[in-house]
C-alpha cells in the first residue's frame, strides 16, 4: 500500500449553455457493452510476505480466508532481499520454506498468486554509497529501494520464482511502484530508463523458463500517462503482457485513461488492477494514507459497485482488491485487524462468486431553494458525473461534477434557469446516459 492522492471533495466543472452538447461516446456507456466472455480475473491483496513473524498457519489462514471470499487469485509480495540476502543464488531456505506452504496452498484452495518483486538486497543496490553504508540484509531500508546495479540480478532471481512455482502462478509483476514520488519502492535518478531495463531483462529471463506465464508491467500510480509515455520512449513495448495499475482515486476514470494513453501509442495490452480500495476509518479519522475515509457500509457498497462496473470490460484482465486484513495503521481490509468481517467481506464474497449484476443506481432528487434549483442524490464510485438541465426542450446548463466521499452530490443551478418547467439528468460516465437519472420541476 502506498500513499496517494485523496479522494476529492464535490468539483465542478459548469457552463450555461444554448448549444448541443455532445454526450460521451458511447452514450450507453461501458455498462451496456457487450458482455466478454469471462469477467476479469477477481481477487484480494493479502499480507503473505516472507519474513520476520511469517508463519505457515498464518498463510494457511489468508489462504482459506480468500478462498471464503472465492477469490480466484491472490497478490503477493516477494521481497528479493529476504530471499537474496547475503550474495546471488544464497537462497534463504525459510523463505522458500513460506513460499513453497503459500503457494500449495493457494493450489490446493483453487486459487492463483500474483508475485510482485521489489526490494534490492544490499549486494545489488545501486543505492549510492552513504545510503549503501547503512544497508542491513533482509531488514528492509532505502537502499533496498534502489534497483540493481546490473538488472540481470533482478531478473535471475524472477525467472527462479517463475521456473519454481510455475503451476501456481496468474503473473509475475515486475517492481511496485515505480513512478511514486515517495521514492519508497524506487528510488534514484532516470526511473523510466532504470525500470525499463529491468524490465526487459526479466522478461527475457521469465519468457526462457515459463513462456505461458503474464509478465506485468507498469505497477503504476499515476494516471496522467506522463510515466508511461516515457516507458514506451524507453523501449518497453514487447517486454510485457499486460500494464499493472494500482488507482484508488476515480478508478473507472483513471482505468479510461490510462488506456487512452496505451490505444495512443499502438500498445493493445489488457490493465491488471491489481490494487485499489477505501478504508473503512471514518468517522474516527478523516484521511488515512492520503486517502478520504469512508464507512464501513460505503467501503463494502464500493467493492461491490467497482467489480460489477468493471465485470465486462474487455480490456480489464483482473481485479485485485486491496486487501484482506487491516493492519493497525490502515483499514482497507475486508477483515479487521483483530480479524473480524467487516461489511465489506460478505460485499466481496458476493460480487467475487457472481460479479455480473448492475452497480448502484443514480438517484436525483429536485427541490426548490429561494430562487435556484438543488440538485442532489448519489451515484456509484469511480467517475466523473455529469449533470444536464434542459429547458423549453434544449440543453442550457451542464456540470461535470464528482461524488462526494459518501458517493452523494449536491448542486445549485443557476438562478437564471428558473424554478419551474426544467427537465434534469445526471449519469456516470462509465455507466452512460442509458443508466441516468431523471426528473422534471
Amino acid at each position: 500500500m502506498l500513499k496517494r492522492l485523496g479522494a476529492p471533495a464535490v468539483a465542478l466543472v459548469v457552463m450555461l449553455s444554448g448549444l448541443v452538447w455532445a454526450s460521451p461516446a458511447g452514450s450507453t456507456g461501458i455498462f451496456a457493452a457487450a458482455q466478454a466472455p469471462s469477467p476479469p480475473l477477481g481477487g484480494v491483496n493479502i499480507d503473505a510476505t516472507p519474513g520476520p513473524g511469517a508463519t505457515a498457519a498464518g498463510a494457511d489462514r489468508e489462504i482459506e480466508q480468500a478462498r471464503e471470499l472465492h477469490a480466484k487469485v491472490v497478490r503477493i509480495e516477494i521481497p528479493w532481499a529476504v530471499f537474496e540476502p547475503r550474495q546471488q543464488g544464497q537462497l534463504s531456505q525459510t523463505a522458500l520454506a513460506y513460499t513453497d506452504q503459500l503457494t500449495s496452498d493457494a493450489t490446493a484452495a483453487g486459487l492463483k498468486v500474483i508475485m510482485f518483486i521489489d526490494g534490492t538486497p544490499c549486494w545489488a543496490s545501486s543505492a549510492p554509497a552513504p545510503v549503501l553504508s547503512g544497508c542491513v540484509p533482509e531488514a528492509g531500508g532505502q537502499a533496498h529501494a534502489w534497483p540493481p546495479t546490473d538488472p540481470a540480478d533482478y531478473a535471475s532471481f524472477v525467472a527462479f520464482l517463475a521456473q519454481r512455482y510455475a503451476s501456481s502462478l496468474a503473473a509475475i509483476e515486475i517492481w511496485n511502484e515505480p513512478d511514486q514520488a515517495n521514492q519508497v519502492y524506487f528510488d534514484g535518478p532516470n526511473k523510466p530508463q532504470q525500470y525499463a531495463a529491468l524490465l526487459r531483462s526479466a522478461y527475457t529471463a521469465v519468457k526462457l523458463v515459463n513462456p505461458n506465464l503474464p509478465v506485468l508491467a507498469g505497477s503504476l500510480v499515476g494516471s496522467n500517462g506522463v510515466f508511461l509515455r516515457a516507458l514506451y520512449a524507453a523501449g518497453i513495448k514487447g517486454y510485457y503482457d499486460g500494464l499493472a495499475v494500482h488507482f484508488y482515486t476515480l478508478t473507472l476514470a483513471a482505468l479510461r485513461a490510462m488506456h487512452e494513453v496505451q490505444l495512443a501509442n499502438g500498445d493493445d495490452k489488457p490493465m491488471w488492477l491489481d490494487e485499489f480500495g477505501w478504508t473503512s476509518c471514518y468517522p474516527q479519522h478523516k484521511i488515512q494514507e492520503e486517502q478520504g475515509c469512508v464507512t464501513p457500509q460505503i467501503q463494502a457498497r464500493n467493492l461491490s459497485d467497482m467489480f460489477r462496473s468493471l465485470a465486462r470490460t474487455p480490456y480489464v484482465s483482473s481485479v485485485v482488491s486491496f486487501k484482506l486484513q487491516d493492519t493497525s495503521g490502515e483499514q482497507f481490509g475486508v477483515l479487521s485487524y483483530a480479524g473480524k468481517r467487516k461489511p465489506a467481506f460478505s460485499a466481496l464474497a458476493s460480487v467475487l462468486a457472481s460479479p455480473f449484476g448492475a452497480p448502484s443506481p443514480v438517484t436525483l432528487a429536485l427541490r426548490r431553494h429561494g430562487r435556484s434549483v438543488v440538485a442532489s442524490g448519489s451515484g456509484p464510485v469511480g467517475d466523473y458525473m455529469q449533470l444536464e438541465a434542459f429547458k423549453g426542450g434544449l440543453l442550457r446548463y451542464h456540470a461535470l461534477f464528482t461524488l462526494d466521499r459518501f458517493d452523494r452530490y449536491s448542486i445549485t443551478l443557476p438562478s437564471v434557469l428558473g424554478t419551474r418547467g426544467l427537465r434534469v439528468r445526471v449519469y456516470q460516465y462509465w455507466a452512460g446516459i442509458g443508466r441516468a437519472a431523471q426528473k422534471r420541476i
